[in-house]
């Protein structure tokens, strides 16, 4: 079993912050999250082919658009700091990659059913189209949130481990908000361009507002989550024994 290793600081004097410790990925805990977000991120996909407006924001002319994934794709964010956090990045990008064959997966088998011949009469005919309208163009989202998932997700993984592996086990919360800020703002800016043919939207302008719109929304509930995540995260600590004895192991050679 392949798992994160992590070389302390060279620091051998007592006292100095423990360096960087990861559970083993073959904890019990490791698959529950990554089933997780794998649902998550295929469910997300669903929803987003679906353009949302909930009217302009009076006296603005803002109008406020989103999709209908909206509620469902930061928890993938959470679920990837989590994993971060307790396993590591080479782990991360396993969960990320996991989820991401499993939409195309699901995007491939849309189109494979769209193909196969409907039943005869307007009953038939009715669930055909239906069929089509709803899940044709979920492989530009799928695509779409490869493109931003990766990009975002992996600079996310990236800032936690290097700044974890500068701070040690201290500094969780500061790792989750400069993170989360740097790999929404990625993500958005990448899933928004390519997504916003697939959802109606035809001008710049709408574009503007719907990915302004999908960043705040991203990184204000992200922002909001950060308490439970961090809560999350220091019980699966407490809870993950490979994790308590690495922890300390790395203690005792930093001593």
């Amino acid at each position: 079993m392949i798992t994160e290793q992590n070389t302390p600081p060279t620091r051998q004097h007592s006292g100095r912050p423990a360096g960087a410790v990861y559970a083993d990925r073959g904890s019990s805990h490791f698959d529950i999250l990554l089933a997780a977000m794998v649902t998550v991120v295929v469910l997300s996909g669903i929803g987003a082919a679906k353009g949302v407006s909930f009217g302009t924001i009076p006296g603005t002319g803002f109008d406020i658009l989103t999709d209908g994934g909206f509620f469902l794709f930061p928890l993938a964010y959470v679920l990837g700091d989590i994993i971060t956090e307790l396993y590591g990045a080479r782990s991360a990008r396993r969960a990320i990659l996991t989820s991401f064959a499993v939409s195309i997966l699901a995007s491939v088998s849309y189109q494979v059913i769209i193909a196969l011949p409907p039943f005869p009469g307007e009953y038939g005919q009715a669930k055909q189209e239906a069929l089509e309208l709803a899940l044709g163009p979920v492989w530009i989202i799928v695509l779409a949130g490869l493109a931003g998932f990766l990009a975002g997700q992996s600079l996310n993984s990236f800032v936690v481990t290097r700044m974890k592996r500068r701070m040690g086990e201290r500094g969780l919360i500061a790792r989750l908000f400069t993170s989360s800020g740097l790999g929404e703002l990625v993500d958005t800016l990448i899933f928004c361009s390519i997504a916003s043919v697939a959802i109606g939207i035809t001008t710049l302008e709408q574009w503007a507002e719907y990915t302004l719109l999908g960043f705040l929304y991203k990184v204000i509930v992200q922002y909001a989550m950060i308490p439970v995540t961090s809560a999350v995260i220091r019980w699966l600590k407490r809870t993950d024994r490979s994790y308590q004895e690495r922890l300390a192991a790395d203690r005792r050679s930093a001593a």
